[in-house]
């Protein structure tokens, strides 16, 4: 978290630039390719325009947070994600990412000088404080859609991207955790928090989402007009030395849960053994189940976050579970309980059946506790078979 705070202030402080940058003879305008880093939010890495010349060599990007907005973070809860156009010394930004160990390549494109003073125009015109802010979204409008779409308008659409050797029709689920570790918090709280409509299949101009696939479609496009390629010339100005951490497995989601849902096995047992119900085991999975889906609900209706809609992650954890509480809690609930308790049952197998036949994929780190929630409920509903119930 430190180091994430210290990179959007570095970030934020870099020198400001009011000028438009100016066309000379020498003018290169290139696409910069930022790798994944260590932490979650640098983990799809970024891109961003280089404009070098005798006078000025700056990176143009659309990756700042407006953190000096008073609605940010009520905004970034809602979706309403607005982003800012930034600029920064080529200088600052290659030793940025050098300090954080990401590799960092360059691509200049292969334009005339015409083609060059439009593009200029442009980023000089968006760099204007009224143009810097845009609604951005996770797939559809992000740094590196930028580099495409900006392209793209600046060259009346004479690009033309070959089907990439790296397509292979997965989903933008699959593309996201293709950058994550499958066994960390990051992941899990990713597959956890976004829903089903994340899992259909990407097609090549939406693998143009992440930073690294910007720069693989842009090695093979070319003019349409011309026939000639988009880029000139492709360096790597630093690349990445060694692997970062994984993190230890006794840290990771599936550790930590499993234990968790060996407790709650090992309590069921132990239950069953003395014929008795342990209230507090069931308050705790009740509450945090019920928690846990007041949320993704929110998350689905009450934002314009448009990965987060239809998680079917509210099959094991079900908001009702919080109204359900008040029943936990006593020592013989009312009839309707045993048949909310069967309900659980039904999702978890419904949950099972959607994560077979592909209308969702969930975490695995999710495995252990959904094999206990089941065994828990299970027992709940044969317990409170024998317990005589209020009407």
């Amino acid at each position: 978290m430190k180091q994430f705070l210290l990179t959007s202030l570095l970030l934020s402080f870099f020198t400001s630039f009011s000028q438009v940058p100016q066309l000379t003879e020498n003018t290169e305008i290139s696409i910069i390719t930022i790798g994944p880093g260590n932490n979650l939010n640098d983990s799809f890495g970024h891109n961003g325009f280089r404009v070098k010349n005798e006078y000025l060599d700056v990176v143009y990007d659309y990756g700042r947070y407006p953190f000096n907005d008073p609605d940010f973070y009520l905004n970034f809860a809602q979706g309403k994600l607005k982003y800012l156009m930034g600029a920064a010394n080529t200088r600052d930004i290659v030793g940025l990412y050098k300090q954080q160990n990401r590799t960092i390549k360059e691509q200049v494109l292969n334009l005339n000088q015409d083609q060059k003073e439009v593009l200029l125009n442009y980023l000089g015109n968006n760099y204007k404080p009224e143009n810097r802010p845009y609604l951005y979204d996770f797939f559809y409008d992000n740094c590196a859609t930028k580099m495409r779409d900006v392209s793209e308008t600046v060259l009346n659409g004479d690009i033309e991207y070959k089907t990439s050797k790296i397509y292979k029709k997965e989903t933008f689920r699959d593309l996201i955790q293709n950058k994550l570790y499958w066994n960390s918090w990051g992941s899990f709280g990713i597959d956890i928090a976004l829903g089903s409509v994340i899992d259909k299949t990407a097609n090549p101009r939406e693998y143009m989402f992440l930073p690294e696939n910007i720069f693989i479609f842009f090695e093979e496009a070319y003019f349409k007009s011309s026939n000639k390629p988009v880029i000139k010339e492709s360096k790597i100005l630093y690349t990445q030395e060694g692997d970062f951490e994984k993190g230890s497995f006794f840290t990771s989601p599936i550790f930590i849960l499993s234990i968790v849902s060996l407790g709650i096995l090992f309590v069921t047992f132990k239950d069953n053994k003395s014929d008795k119900r342990t209230k507090w085991l069931d308050a705790v999975l009740f509450t945090l189940t019920g928690a846990i889906g007041l949320l993704l609900l929110l998350l689905w209706f009450a934002t314009d976050h448009s990965a987060t809609a239809y998680n079917y992650n509210l099959l094991w954890a079900c908001p009702i579970s919080l109204i359900a509480l008040f029943q936990v809690l006593k020592k013989a609930p009312k009839r309707w309980f045993i048949s909310y308790l069967k309900f659980l049952v039904i999702l978890l197998c419904l949950m099972t059946l959607h994560w077979f036949i592909g209308v969702q994929v969930y975490a695995y780190g999710l495995i252990p506790l959904l094999i206990a929630l089941a065994v828990r409920y299970v027992y709940l509903i044969r317990f409170f078979g024998r317990v005589d119930l209020e009407r």
